[in-house]
């Protein structure tokens, strides 16, 4: 144990923040109509382990984070498409961008939640429906669905 993580929590976190300060570059780059390819690599490639790696930790039932991560990996299924299989072609444009951006929210969702199951001082360790949780939740969504509709509206690569 490293101040009271298992190395496996640790690899999980670590990967979750590489997706989340990948994630950042991706939508930004998506914005710009850019493609970094080693960002996006990045991107996807923690996307996927952070996803399946959540599916490592026990558990009796499925819980939220286990349909949460199902969902980003058929986001993250459809950036893949559409960015390396069908090259972008048509629909796949826009499916792309709308699916890294989702993807991107997912581990933010998922993140903000953690915060405030981890750090009692934010007043709602247990219960996702204090008001300051669903807050934070409602603002995360907005900025999202903007950043969906930009995406769409603005990713053209040449």
């Amino acid at each position: 144990m490293i101040l009271g993580f298992t190395p496996f929590t640790w690899l999980h976190t670590i990967l979750s923040l590489v997706m989340l300060v990948a994630g950042f570059v991706v939508v930004k780059d998506l914005l710009r109509s850019h493609i970094d390819n080693t960002w996006m690599a990045v991107f996807l490639i923690s996307g996927v382990l952070t996803n399946v790696t959540g599916f490592g930790f026990p558990f009796s039932r499925f819980t939220e984070s286990h349909y949460t991560a199902i969902v980003s990996l058929i986001f993250l299924a459809g950036a893949f498409l559409g960015l390396y299989v069908f090259k972008l072609a048509g629909a796949w444009r826009w499916i792309f961008a709308i699916s890294a951006v989702l993807a991107f929210y997912t581990d933010a969702l998922v993140t903000i939640a953690q915060i405030f199951k981890k750090i009692p001082a934010l007043g709602a360790p247990t219960a996702s429906t204090e008001p300051q949780f669903i807050a934070a939740q409602l603002l995360l969504l907005a900025i999202v669905v903007w950043l969906c509709v930009k995406a769409f509206r603005q990713f053209r690569p040449a």
